[in-house]
C-alpha cells in the first residue's frame, strides 16, 4: 500500500467522484468494484450530503442539569406534560427565607479526596472548618472555566483545589454531576414513584456553545463516569448549547415574562424600575384580534405570543451572559413548525461575571500586595472564600444610578493575617495605598465609592459589547430586530443599563426575560423533549483528513510530490468535511469509505484535521492542527483468513462511515459494506 507516515493513517480512503478522472491503482492493489477504484488514501469529491431525520428514543422524562461556572441547578418535565418543566427549590444553605433554584457550584472533597458535599452545603461547611484543619481540605469552586481555558485538554488534565492541591478534572466533575445525579433521582421518586429507574431518563448537560469539541467530549465522558448513562446508551445524554437553550425556550414566553429595557424612561428611574412590554405589543395583539388566522398560526405552531410581532422569517440574537463565558447565537425563525436556524457559528469569550471578581482581587492586590494576597490565598483558603462571598453579596447591588457607597466585610482571619505578615493594619494600608475611591470604614469594613464598584464591570462589560457589535456588523446576521439579555450575569443592573445604552439607539430591542437566571435551564428542558428544535446550525470550523492526490505540476508544491512504483501522489492533501461557517441540517451526513490495510486489521484509525479558515488545501497550512482520530473497530469476518462459505475468494472490505455536523457534537456511524453490519466508530478529541 501507498503510506503516509505523517498521517499515521491505518485504513484506505476509497470512493470515486463524477467531476474527476479515476486514479488508476498502485500495481498490486485489488479492485473490488468501480468505486474503489482510486489509489488508496486518494480523495474524491464528496457526494451530496444526505439529510436523514434523526431518530427520537422514548424516555418517560428528561432532566436537564445546567453546570455552571458560578451557579448550578437542574430541572425536569416528563413526556407526557413536556412544557410544565418542575424546578429544584429545596437546596440546603444559603441565605434564610429566600428560595433558592440554583446552588453554588462549590464542591468539597475530604482529605482524603472523597466526595462530601456540593453547593451550598459545601460552601458553609468549608467555612465553619478550623482555618488549619481547612488547609487539608479540597474545596473547588468555578472550575468549569478550566476546561475551556485548557489548551491541552486531555482526560488527565487536573483542577487545583483553593489549597492548591490537584486532582483529575474529570473526577472532580464526576463527582458534581454524580451528585446532581442522585439528587435529581431521589426528586423523582418521591414525585413519580412508579418511575421505572432503567432507561426511564434522557439526561441534558449544559455547555457554553463557544466550547471546542474536546470541552464537549470532556462532559461526556465526566457524565459516563458519573453514571449519568452508559457508553452502550450514549443516546441517552445530550449535550445542549447554553444559548441554544435559552432561545428555544425565549420562543415559548409570552409578553407578561419579559421586560424591556427600551422602555424606561430615558434617564429617569433606576434600574430596579421595570416595566412589562405589553404596551410595547398592544398594536400587535390589536392587529392579531383582527386576523384569526394568524392567532391559529401561532398556537399552532406552539410559539408564544412575542411573535406576534416577528414573524416566520425575522431575525433575533440571544446573549447568555454567564459566570464564566458570554455566549451569542443568532437564529432565524422558521415556518410552519417554529424550528431555528442558526445564521452565524456561535461566538463569544470569557466575559462572565467571574471578569468583575478577578478585578476586585486585582484591587486588593493594589493595595495590600499582590504577594500578600497570593500568600493570603494559599494559607488561608477558607477566609478567602468568605472575603469572595461577601464580594459577591455587594456585587448584586451594583447599579448605574445607585447612590451611597458600599461595605465589604473583612474577614477577622484577613485582618490578623495582614497585621502579622506586614508588621502594620489593613489601615494603614489603605492610608498608604494609592487607591483613594476605598476606605476604611468604622465598622471594620472596605468602603467603596459606587463609581469604583462601577468601574470594576467596566472591562467585563465592554467585552460583551463590542463582541455583540462585531456580530451585529456581519452581513449574514443583518435584520436582527431583537436582543435578548440572559444567563446569570444579565440579573446585573449595570450590564443591563450599559447594553441598553450602547444598543439601544441603533434600533435593537433589547429584552429580558423575567427569569433570567434559570432561562438556560428551562430551555435545556425543552430541548430535551424536542432536540430537533434547531434544525440548522454553522459549522464552527473546518474538519478534513490528510489524503494522498494525483500530483499535478504545477497546481501542486514539488515538496509535496511523493513517487511510488512509478506513480506521482501529493502528500499532505487536506480533505475537506465541512467548511467553517457552512450550514448543515441536522441528520445530515457526510459519507466516506475506508478499507483496512491488511487482511485481519481489527482497527482503522484516521486523524482529523481542523482550522477556522475555509480554504486549507494541505494540512501543513498554518492555522491547520490536529484535532482527534476517527476509529473504526473491525469484527473478523471470513474474508480476513480465507475465501467464505461460498468459496468466494476474499475480497477488499469496505467500511461505509456517516459523519454528521450538524448537531451539538460532531457524531460518527459505520458499517462493514459486505455484511451491512453495523461497525463501532466513534471520534476521539480527547487524546492528542
Amino acid at each position: 500500500m501507498l503510506a503516509v507516515p505523517e498521517l499515521g493513517l491505518q485504513g484506505l480512503y476509497i470512493g470515486s467522484s463524477p467531476e474527476r478522472s479515476p486514479v488508476p491503482s498502485p500495481p498490486g492493489s485489488p479492485r473490488t468494484q468501480e468505486s474503489c477504484g482510486i489509489a488508496p488514501l486518494t480523495p474524491s469529491q464528496s457526494p451530496k450530503p444526505e439529510a436523514r431525520s434523526p431518530q427520537q428514543a422514548s424516555f418517560s422524562v428528561v432532566v436537564a442539569i445546567d453546570f455552571g461556572t458560578t451557579s448550578s441547578g437542574y430541572a425536569f418535565s416528563f413526556a407526557s406534560d413536556p412544557e410544565a418543566i418542575h424546578m429544584m427549590r429545596k437546596w440546603e444553605g444559603g441565605d434564610p427565607g429566600v428560595a433558592h433554584q440554583k446552588t453554588p457550584t462549590c464542591l468539597l472533597l475530604t482529605p482524603e479526596g472523597a466526595f462530601h458535599s456540593f453547593g451550598y452545603t459545601a460552601r458553609d461547611y468549608y467555612h465553619d472548618l478550623d482555618p488549619e484543619e481547612a488547609r487539608d481540605w479540597l474545596y473547588f469552586e468555578k472550575f468549569k472555566m478550566k476546561i475551556h481555558s485548557a489548551t491541552d485538554l486531555t482526560l488527565k488534565t487536573q483542577l487545583e483545589a483553593v489549597n492548591g492541591k490537584k486532582m483529575a478534572a474529570l473526577e472532580v466533575f464526576a463527582h458534581a454531576l454524580r451528585f446532581f445525579k442522585e439528587h435529581a433521582l431521589q426528586e423523582l421518586r418521591e414525585q413519580c414513584p412508579s418511575l421505572p429507574e432503567k432507561d426511564a431518563v434522557r439526561w441534558v448537560l449544559t455547555v457554553p456553545a463557544i466550547w471546542k469539541q474536546p470541552a464537549k467530549q470532556f462532559m461526556r465522558e465526566a457524565a459516563y463516569l458519573a453514571g449519568l448513562v452508559s457508553r452502550e446508551n450514549a443516546e441517552q445524554l445530550l449535550i445542549a448549547l447554553e444559548p441554544e437553550a435559552a432561545s428555544v425556550y425565549c420562543r415559548k414566553l409570552r409578553m407578561h415574562q419579559l421586560l424591556d429595557l427600551s422602555s424606561r424612561a430615558p434617564g429617569g428611574g433606576r434600574l430596579g424600575e421595570r416595566r412589562s412590554i405589553d404596551s410595547s405589543f398592544r398594536q400587535a395583539r390589536e392587529q392579531l384580534r383582527r386576523s384569526r388566522h394568524s392567532r391559529t398560526f401561532l398556537v399552532e405552531s406552539g410559539v408564544g405570543e412575542l411573535w406576534a410581532e416577528l414573524q416566520a422569517g425575522d431575525r433575533y440574537m440571544v446573549a447568555d451572559c454567564g459566570g464564566g463565558t458570554v455566549d451569542l447565537t443568532v437564529h432565524q425563525l422558521e415556518q410552519p413548525h417554529g424550528t431555528l436556524k442558526e445564521l452565524y457559528k456561535a461566538s463569544g469569550g470569557p466575559y462572565g461575571a467571574v471578569g468583575v471578581d478577578l478585578a476586585f482581587e486585582q484591587l486588593l492586590g493594589r493595595i495590600f500586595g499582590e504577594d500578600f494576597i497570593t500568600t493570603f490565598k494559599r494559607q488561608r483558603p477558607a477566609a478567602w472564600v468568605d472575603l469572595t462571598i461577601a464580594f459577591e453579596a455587594r456585587k448584586r447591588t451594583a447599579g448605574p444610578h445607585r447612590v451611597g457607597a458600599l461595605n465589604i466585610s473583612l474577614p477577622f482571619s484577613f485582618i490578623d493575617f495582614y497585621r502579622k505578615q506586614r508588621g502594620h493594619n489593613v489601615e494603614t494600608a489603605l492610608r498608604r495605598s494609592s487607591v483613594n475611591f476605598v476606605k476604611w470604614s468604622s465598622q471594620g469594613m472596605l468602603r467603596m465609592t459606587c463609581e469604583a464598584m462601577n468601574e470594576l464591570f467596566q472591562p467585563t462589560v465592554s467585552g460583551i459589547i463590542q463582541h455583540i457589535e462585531a456580530l451585529l456588523a456581519r452581513p449574514e446576521v443583518q435584520g436582527v430586530k431583537l436582543l435578548f439579555l440572559v444567563g446569570g450575569f444579565a440579573e446585573s443592573a449595570v450590564l443591563q443599563h450599559a447594553v441598553q445604552t450602547a444598543l439601544g439607539p441603533r434600533g435593537l430591542r433589547v429584552v429580558v426575560p423575567h427569569d433570567v437566571g434559570l432561562t438556560i435551564l428551562k430551555g435545556a428542558v425543552l430541548f430535551g423533549q424536542a432536540p430537533g428544535v434547531v434544525r440548522v446550525r454553522r459549522s464552527p470550523l473546518t474538519y478534513g483528513v490528510g489524503v494522498l492526490n494525483r500530483f499535478v505540476a504545477g497546481r501542486h508544491p514539488p515538496d509535496k510530490l511523493l513517487v511510488r512504483d512509478g506513480r506521482r501522489w501529493c502528500t499532505d492533501v487536506f480533505e475537506r468535511f465541512v467548511a467553517a461557517e457552512q450550514s448543515v441540517a441536522l441528520g445530515e451526513e457526510v459519507r466516506r469509505s475506508y478499507c483496512p490495510a491488511r487482511p485481519g486489521q481489527r482497527r482503522v484509525l484516521i486523524n482529523l484535521y481542523c482550522c477556522a479558515a475555509e480554504d486549507a488545501h494541505f494540512i501543513t497550512d498554518p492555522g491547520v492542527r490536529k484535532c482527534g482520530a476517527l476509529s473504526l473497530e473491525l469484527e473478523p469476518t471470513p474474508a480476513d483468513g480465507g475465501p467464505d462459505a461460498a468459496g468466494a475468494p476474499p475480497g477488499r472490505r469496505e467500511i461505509r462511515a456517516a459523519m454528521q455536523f450538524g448537531d451539538t457534537e460532531i457524531k460518527v456511524t459505520a458499517v462493514d459494506v459486505s455484511t451491512n453490519r453495523s461497525v463501532r466508530a466513534a471520534i476521539d478529541f480527547l487524546s492528542n
